[in-house]
């Protein structure tokens, strides 16, 4: 059977359904096999889907055959996004989608320079997939060119609403021209700013609801792991070496907590590196390439990749930390069995946690195995804090503020006392040339 034939009903091109076959796509996911055949009708689209359940293919297959047979000549499709990551991800999708194309696309993020963006957004190139702010800055600059655009498309809205770039992208909307344009629209879920956006961008939009995932996917095997707050540093160090954990994602509550534990693995001898909102845009960019390329066993994270990121043939999700709501615990496991894989959940159980877990388990439907590991000294002493109890960090920070406020009245007086021709013992010489003595 031809790989692609899901994908025949839509009437791609060639180039396109060659491109799907390399990449193994068999059948269309429930997302795309609603929204691809409006959108390459044209319609304007609203669409609930999940992270994870296959829309970056829904939009950007429809947005390659649109473009594909037409003339280049300026950007002619945008697509605005809350994170870094998820823009760098749609641009390699859209590359693998495009290869047997001429099309191409650029990201658009903070965190890196400004010159490459720029001059791609001047050569005007076919898409553009940016995220709000730094598309702003790139707007106010006068470095973008839209008036060929003939697609738009808002990703991930609700979680740019909840990022705060709602007034962003209200202001690059105006920035748009405004002249006839298909607008496709996806979101998770459907708070009032976003359904009011959406009223106010979208004509005559096809209506799509594809379910909320609500359960995690058949393929993930869940357990639960009971342990002291303290030795969960040491139990992951423990399953590591045992080779019961293969590759895995680990989320902690913290990047504080992210950057304690990546110091400690390192220590231990595994590899490791880390993903946070502290670190650059080329330390992340790197963490993930060599988490997908097999440099680093293990990527501690925190929930900033529980979104949105697609990694192929992850064995494991560790929640180091339980998340805070059922929701959160969804969406991070589905970091592994994707695409109809199989793969391991395990979460790391304090006592002050288990109310979050009855929640989990309740959303679940059931209840989740509980593990022991054999040997694994569960009574151990001297176990290493990975966070700083916030009172202790408090004091430490007034501390230092008194500190710099010494140094700085220090730094104030030194003038006045040359002034009045007192030694000052940071002063070695005076300007007249003449000699001063060394204080102690």
């Amino acid at each position: 059977m031809n790989q692609v034939n899901g994908f025949n009903q839509f009437g791609l091109h060639t180039d396109l359904l060659k491109a799907l076959n390399e990449l193994s796509f068999q059948k269309p996911t429930p997302i795309q096999q609603d929204a691809i055949p409006h959108a390459l009708q044209g319609s304007d689209l609203l669409a609930c889907a999940m992270t994870g359940s296959g829309k970056t293919a829904a939009f950007v297959l429809p947005i390659i055959e649109r473009l594909r047979g037409t003339p280049r000549g300026g950007t002619r499709a945008l697509i605005v996004t809350p994170t870094r990551e998820l823009a760098a991800q749609i641009v390699e999708h859209f590359a693998a989608l495009a290869k047997f194309t001429k099309l191409r696309a650029a990201a658009v993020y903070g965190g890196v320079g400004m010159k490459p963006q720029q001059d791609a957004l001047r050569r005007g190139v076919d898409v553009v997939v940016a995220t709000p702010g730094r598309l702003l800055d790139h707007v106010r600059q006068g470095n973008t060119n839209f008036s060929a655009l003939e697609v738009l498309v808002l990703d991930e809205a609700d979680r740019m609403l909840d990022m705060g770039f709602l007034p962003d992208v209200r202001r690059i909307m105006q920035a748009l021209p405004k002249g006839p344009r298909q607008t496709l629209f996806f979101s998770a879920t459907m708070p009032a700013a976003i359904a009011e956006l959406s009223r106010e961008i979208l004509t005559q939009p096809v209506m799509i609801n594809v379910k909320r995932q609500s359960k995690p996917a058949t393929g993930i095997t869940q357990a639960l792991y009971p342990v002291n707050g303290g030795l969960k540093a040491d139990l992951l160090i423990a399953l590591l070496r045992r080779d019961e954990i293969g590759n895995a994602i680990v989320f902690t509550r913290t990047k504080h907590r992210a950057n304690r534990l990546f110091e400690k693995l390192e220590r231990a001898g595994i590899s490791a590196n880390r993903i946070h909102g502290n670190r650059s845009q080329a330390q992340r960019t790197e963490a993930l390439a060599g988490f997908k390329d097999g440099t680093y066993r293990v990527l501690v994270a925190t929930d900033i990749v529980a979104r949105g990121i697609d990694v192929t043939l992850l064995d494991h999700v560790i929640n180091f930390d339980v998340p805070h709501t059922p929701e959160d615990y969804i969406h991070r496991i589905g970091r592994t069995a994707r695409a109809e894989a199989t793969g391991d959940a395990f979460t790391f159980v304090s006592h002050e946690e288990e109310k979050e877990i009855r929640d989990i388990e309740k959303v679940l439907g059931k209840k989740i195995e509980r593990r022991k590991v054999k040997d694994f000294d569960y009574n151990a002493t001297g176990q290493e804090k990975l966070e700083i109890p916030l009172a202790e960090r408090i004091a430490a920070i007034r501390e230092r503020k008194r500190g710099e406020r010494a140094r700085a009245t220090e730094r104030a007086a030194a003038p006045a006392a040359v002034k009045r021709g007192q030694p000052h013992r940071r002063r070695r010489g005076n300007r007249s040339g003449g000699s001063s003595r060394r204080t102690a």
